[in-house]
């Protein structure tokens, strides 16, 4: 059984921002299932949520900034209002992964977001980058940052990125299970700086990443952060790869 494919909306972010109606209108034609918002450019949380049912398009999850301090009453209502029910954040200082000191700072951080979450009946999620998988005495600050944290806290693993920082993600991916139920999939050259490309069309070996992620994956994300060809392009080219090779399954 396939899990359900969806896209990452900070792909095609300057698109959006022209036309988010249509940019959206054509990824629901590409045939994804559901969609990952990051902000919500020249719309409404209310707005994109109605758009999305029309459509017939899930929110697999919101990316937001940690829903604590003075905007915490304006980050969940933007959650709520899309209709998920995961909020996943991956914007925090990356700085504090460079010492034992800093990293128990952002575990603080998040514990206190994951209850905040909790409470207004959403799931807090970390989605991983690069700097997270660099060496903090002797270990992988991943490891020292996950012996911290409330076990409720989901992780949203980026395969590239993982690979990126020279660590394979298929055991990450293994040892997590079920506390990794998004997962981002992306592809170019595993090198920093460098565009990526469509799914399927760089180094990544997706067929063995796709496979780590069983059983315990509820969605795969194809995210591009940037793209050296036309970003909608690589995306519905992600989604044909995806699909076609049996990868994960859409809503046609």
């Amino acid at each position: 059984m396939t899990a359900p494919l969806a896209v990452q909306l900070y792909s095609v972010r300057e698109a959006l921002a022209r036309d988010y109606e249509g940019v959206v209108r054509q990824i629901a034609d590409m045939g994804y299932a559901g969609v990952e918002t990051a902000g919500f450019p020249g719309t409404t949380p209310q707005a994109a949520a109605q758009l999305f049912q029309d459509l017939g398009l899930q929110v697999a999850a919101a990316h937001s900034p940690l829903p604590i301090g003075e905007r915490q009453n304006e980050l969940l209502d933007a959650v709520l209002g899309v209709g998920a029910t995961r909020l996943v954040n991956g914007g925090i200082d990356r700085n504090l992964y460079s010492n034992a000191d800093g990293i128990a700072i952002a575990a603080d951080m998040f514990n206190e977001a994951a209850a905040v979450a909790a409470a207004h009946g959403l799931s807090l999620g970390i989605h991983t980058h690069w700097w997270e998988f660099g060496p903090v005495e002797g270990k992988l600050a991943f490891d020292v940052l996950r012996a911290r944290l409330d076990p409720a806290i989901f992780f949203e693993i980026d395969t590239y990125w993982a690979q990126t920082a020279g660590v394979d993600p298929i055991p990450v991916l293994t040892e997590l299970g079920p506390r990794a139920p998004l997962v981002h999939i992306k592809d170019g050259p595993t090198a920093l700086g460098e565009p990526h490309v469509a799914v399927g069309a760089g180094k990544m070996d997706i067929p063995a990443v796709v496979a780590a992620t069983l059983p315990y994956a509820e969605w795969l994300i194809v995210e591009l952060d940037q793209c050296a060809t036309d970003m909608l392009r690589a995306v519905g080219d992600s989604y044909a790869y995806m699909v076609g090779h049996g990868l994960a399954h859409g809503r046609k």
